[in-house]
């Protein structure tokens, strides 16, 4: 017998003690600590195993498949891209096959869980879910690479405020290339447009809802292209204007700020195709972290970018109601960060994340009560209070916020894979 090949970036006691030199499939739960998680249709084996407080996902491939896809995702990893970490690559060669290891990415959910719990027939949840996944092929198409198999199922979301994250969970057709041509590009879409289009009418199917949602269903994907040119636009497009109207420099750099993008470099050079006068604008943008960033500089804390947004805005408040309430003092911002913090974020974190009974972390929970609250006080013109706001997201949120999302897994934090479209764990409702 040939021993395995064993490469693992993270050699705890555990994964080193694992049956390597077996197939996955002859793994038993007698003497693995396997986890049975719900997976839908694959072309490969897929496992989850927890050892040593931590768990992984397994997947029995061809070995030059699974080299290929373990080196994309180092990349990734490397250049900070959204999608599964690898940990570990072993091959086989007396089963002539390879298992790569990943990290199981807590916290999010396939579409197939996402979508059959929101509530029935809502576009501006959809419209979450496609704006999410169009942000993540436009990060992996700046950064060089080429997607091969975009789609729903290949993909996973969690929550960033009133947004998505979407996270690449299968690079087995995926290059990395210096840069993409226009073709790549286009290839990726019409791949991403057939898959998105094909797996939620199935989605409908499977769920018992009319028919007669398809064409809504298959618009709506054929409308991903135009959210991507948009997106790509914003990012690479190299406006044109008079050098005196230099102020458009501050409005392009406010809407990738607004886009959550940080802005590395501005250059104006002349534009070799006009008059002397008229300059040309080059933006450099780096990472999609811009208020994250802010946020950690102000106040030390880590959180996703959206919800980053989502408490910028809250402090911002907060300096406005105590700068009004004491008019005679003069509130420095560090007074008011630590007021902010002490008075109103971590006390309101503890009242939100007991209001959704723990799911998902506290500071995505503090989010969804300030949107819960916003919506409410909206709807009845005035301001109904942090209490009611509580009661609200506790029982049931407003239909289209981003808060109803917190009903996907009250039963678990860990994300499903594919649930079997065939079983419809929620009563069918459209």
């Amino acid at each position: 017998m040939t021993a395995p090949d064993l490469r693992l970036r993270a050699p705890s006691p555990g994964l080193i003690a694992l049956p390597w030199d077996r197939p996955l499939a002859s793994w038993s739960p007698e003497t693995v600590p396997l986890r049975e998680l719900p997976v839908g249709p694959s072309r490969h084996l897929v496992r989850f195993v927890e050892v040593d407080g931590t768990l992984w996902a397994l997947k029995e491939l061809p070995p030059r498949i699974a080299r290929r896809e373990f080196d994309v995702l180092r990349h990734l990893e490397a250049t900070g891209l959204p999608a599964v970490r690898p940990a570990g690559l072993v091959t086989q060669p007396d089963h002539d096959c390879s298992i790569l290891l990943t990290r199981y990415l807590t916290g999010s959910w396939q579409y197939r869980r996402l979508i059959a719990r929101l509530p029935p027939n809502r576009p501006a949840q959809r419209s979450r879910l496609f704006d999410a996944m169009v942000g993540l092929l436009v990060e992996l198409h700046r950064h060089g690479v080429y997607w091969g198999d975009c789609s729903l199922a290949n993909t996973l979301f969690s929550r960033d405020g009133q947004l998505f994250q979407a996270w690449l969970v299968d690079a087995e057709t995926s290059e990395v290339h210096p840069a993409l041509s226009d073709g790549q590009r286009a290839m990726d879409l019409d791949i991403l447009v057939e898959n998105v289009a094909a797996g939620m009418t199935d989605l409908a199917a499977s769920l018992g809802r009319p028919p007669e949602i398809e064409p809504q269903l298959i618009e709506e994907a054929m409308g991903l292209p135009a959210r991507y040119e948009a997106l790509w636009e914003v990012l690479h497009g190299q406006a044109q204007f008079a050098f005196g109207d230099r102020y458009r420099v501050e409005g392009t750099v406010r809407e990738l700020n607004d886009l959550g993008y940080v802005v590395d470099e501005v250059s104006l050079a002349p534009a070799d195709d006009a008059d002397g006068g008229v300059v040309r604008l080059r933006v450099a943008v780096g990472e999609r972290t811009h208020h994250a960033r802010y946020l950690r500089e102000l106040t030390g804390l880590q959180v996703g970018e959206g919800q980053a947004r989502i408490l910028l805005g809250d402090l911002r408040a907060h300096q406005r109601t105590i700068a009004r309430e004491h008019p005679e003092r003069r509130i420095t911002e560090d007074q008011a960060i630590a007021s902010w913090l002490h008075d109103v974020l971590t006390p309101g974190m503890r009242r939100a994340h007991a209001a959704v009974r723990h799911v998902g972390t506290a500071v995505q929970a503090y989010c969804d009560l300030l949107e819960v609250r916003w919506l409410l006080s909206e709807q009845a013109g005035a301001d109904v209070g942090t209490d009611r706001a509580l009661e609200a997201l506790a029982e049931r949120a407003p239909t289209d916020s981003a808060a109803r999302s917190v009903v996907v897994d009250t039963a678990s934090d860990l994300p499903v894979v594919e649930a079997d479209p065939a079983v419809p764990d929620v009563p069918p409702e459209w």
